[in-house]
């Protein structure tokens, strides 16, 4: 099948983040286009949780939502581009927050992506261009593609020439259950995988897709390894979460980013993955099935947004 046709697929259809009620979402794109920023929100509070699996992750706040930390709620979230010059505009969410009257001193977790290359000497995003997604955050559908944080993002980067991505975001509501949902930068150093096929990844000189994981196998050396890429996603949720059961929701979501992407988790990946549990749904589950069943939702639909978000992109 020609790449043309895999870029006119459609995922399932799915929903988004703002299915979770009380989950604003507002993008941000610089003048270029090339970079950006993605707000999520949740004014009324969230139980945070974060897994970092990634060897190279630009991120801020994470050791303060791990278990064992204090009971601080989570009002907002920033994925952005700008690589590390990027965690500044993490500001922009706390004023924002502020003047709402939400928390004299909100916490604001961020994780970035490496577009860089791609955004070809525009300034990386800052406080303003944050501030300007909160403005822009509602509970309406959430767009996808080359919007806020993926305006700049790219896949398949260790062999040939990358394709561009972008921003997917897909969610479940489970009979009887919580509503779970995903929202994600696709910006890795491997390939999209849908349907045992790449469909965003790495190209060849004519066109056709390398395979990243099988050339690595075949043992063919790695001309053109890009440092920093990453795939950064919110999960969110209105199931009763701990902090720790949070965490582990964050950490079996991996496996859909794993489902998705290959190869994964690399050394010069910054895979970051933060879970937001808001707490309205009362089912009647114990602890342990409640988190098996989050977290087994929470890998299906950021699969699902992962593949949304490549073949989004223009």
């Amino acid at each position: 099948m020609s790449i043309g046709k895999y870029r006119k697929m459609k995922a399932d259809t799915m929903g988004g983040l703002t299915d979770v009620p009380g989950i604003l979402v507002g993008n941000a794109e610089d003048r270029s286009g090339r970079t950006g920023c993605t707000v999520i929100l949740c004014p009324d509070g969230a139980v945070p949780g974060v897994s970092v699996s990634g060897g190279s992750p630009g991120t801020q706040n994470t050791d303060i939502i791990r278990p064992g930390t204090a009971e601080y709620p989570v009002y907002g979230v920033l994925l952005t581009g700008g690589s590390f010059f990027g965690l500044p505009a993490a500001g922009g969410v706390m004023r924002w927050l502020v003047e709402q009257e939400i928390d004299d001193v909100p916490l604001v977790p961020a994780a970035v992506i490496y577009d860089l290359p791609y955004a070809k000497g525009s300034p990386p995003p800052d406080a303003a261009l944050a501030y300007a997604a909160c403005q822009a955050a509602n509970a309406g559908p959430v767009p996808e593609g080359n919007v806020g944080a993926g305006a700049g993002a790219t896949a398949g980067k260790i062999y040939g020439r990358p394709m561009k991505s972008g921003l997917g975001t897909a969610s479940i509501c489970i009979p009887g259950g919580p509503v779970v949902a995903a929202l994600v930068v696709v910006n890795p150093v491997g390939d999209v995988w849908c349907g045992g096929r790449i469909v965003v990844g790495a190209l060849r000189p004519d066109g056709t897709f390398v395979n990243q994981t099988q050339a690595m196998l075949s043992g063919v050396p790695s001309p053109n390894i890009q440092t920093l890429n990453t795939t950064i996603a919110v999960i969110a949720t209105n199931a009763q979460l701990t902090k720790a059961e949070a965490n582990r929701v964050a950490m079996l979501a991996e496996d859909g980013m794993a489902r998705a992407i290959s190869p994964d988790h690399t050394q010069w990946d910054g895979d970051t993955i933060f879970c937001l549990a808001l707490g309205s749904d009362t089912s009647n589950l114990t602890s342990d099935e409640l988190v098996t069943l989050v977290g087994t939702a929470a890998a299906v639909v950021l699969e699902e947004a992962i593949v949304r978000g490549a073949l989004a992109a223009q």
